[in-house]
């Protein structure tokens, strides 16, 4: 496995597997599955609701003779969870489900906060179901006890996920630990080219969710939200893709994250298919040519490929550290 070394001095694999949406009678069979064939880098949350089930499979292959100094595993710190007084509790409850002493990477999930459901440990809501919104903390307040989390080994390193790069640059010159990840949407049809020269600028890695476009989160966003994308982006079903598999003799999906690798950024498909996760990883024995990169370059639709504006979640555009405000202006 390829990996990249972070500004904190450790080394991330390339390519990770995705769990969000993962539920937990799933993630028995595909995470034994990935740690078979080769993954060592887990993505996860405490939004997921799934590290336990991941824990439980990080059990049984600790007994079989795994090392934990071998795995990377980044978790999250959820958005009802932004302030400082709640880092290290919610860091201590992911700790605790996935049956670890300490993680990889910690992430701050998003830069907006909503109020904490105390009886559910989920976003508080109005009756009218828009969220509760936290306007009493900030990201910078919030990072430095992210720092501390590292200073008491909980975390090796840490970083940031769906910050917009003003927002990123505020916490950077306010960190005595720089953040050494940043993980968003990215894909052929998202491919935050400023942001991306932003970050190797700060030797800050990136991290790519939803790198083949999240083919099951429209479903999810009307079935939960009640929320519909009308401009959905069918990334692995586009035709310049689809000719590029078919003269590689590779799967679309394998293009897809082939092209991210190339731009130097780290990928965590997510797959209920074994085969498919099998695949996902195979992905360092043929490249691209520099005609293939530039015609897939050609997708990007900028921020009208995005598919996680986070409006779903009612109201969230009224919190000042909303990180897409341009976006909806222009």
């Amino acid at each position: 496995m390829q990996t990249v070394r972070l500004l904190s001095g450790y080394d991330m694999p390339t390519v990770g597997l995705g769990t969000w949406q993962a539920k937990p009678e799933e993630i028995e069979r595909v995470v034994t599955t990935a740690l078979d064939v080769g993954y060592r880098h887990i993505d996860t949350a405490f939004n997921y609701n799934n590290e336990e089930a991941i824990g439980s499979v990080l059990k049984e292959w600790f007994k079989k003779g795994g090392k934990r100094e071998d795995l990377f595993i980044t978790s999250k710190l959820p958005n009802f969870g932004n302030r400082p007084s709640d880092v290290e509790r919610f860091l201590n409850l992911s700790l605790k489900r996935l049956g670890l002493d300490y993680l990889d990477m910690y992430l701050i999930h998003m830069p907006f906060t909503f109020k904490l459901n105390e009886d559910t440990c989920t976003p508080a809501t109005n009756e009218d179901g828009s969220f509760v919104l936290d306007l009493n903390t900030d990201p910078v307040s919030v990072w430095k006890e992210m720092e501390e989390q590292v200073r008491k080994g909980r975390t090796k390193s840490i970083g940031l996920s769906n910050f917009n790069e003003k927002q990123v640059l505020n916490v950077w010159e306010n960190a005595q630990i720089k953040p050494s990840n940043l993980q968003v949407e990215l894909h052929v049809c998202l491919q935050q080219n400023s942001l991306r020269q932003f970050c190797q600028t700060h030797n800050i890695i990136i991290t790519a969710y939803s790198p083949l476009g999240s083919p099951g989160a429209k479903t999810h966003f009307q079935t939960k939200y009640n929320h519909n994308i009308e401009d959905f982006p069918d990334v692995l079903g586009h035709p310049i893709v689809q000719k590029i598999s078919t003269e590689h003799k590779r799967s679309p999906a394998q293009i897809l994250l082939r092209y991210l690798l190339q731009l130097g950024v780290v990928v965590i498909p997510k797959s209920k298919s074994p085969d498919r996760v099998k695949a996902n990883i195979d992905l360092f024995n043929f490249s691209l040519n520099e005609e293939e990169m530039r015609t897939l370059s050609t997708l990007d639709k900028g921020a009208r490929g995005r598919i996680f504006n986070f409006l779903f979640f009612k109201g969230v555009e009224n919190h000042p550290y909303y990180p897409f405000k341009d976006e909806l202006q222009s």
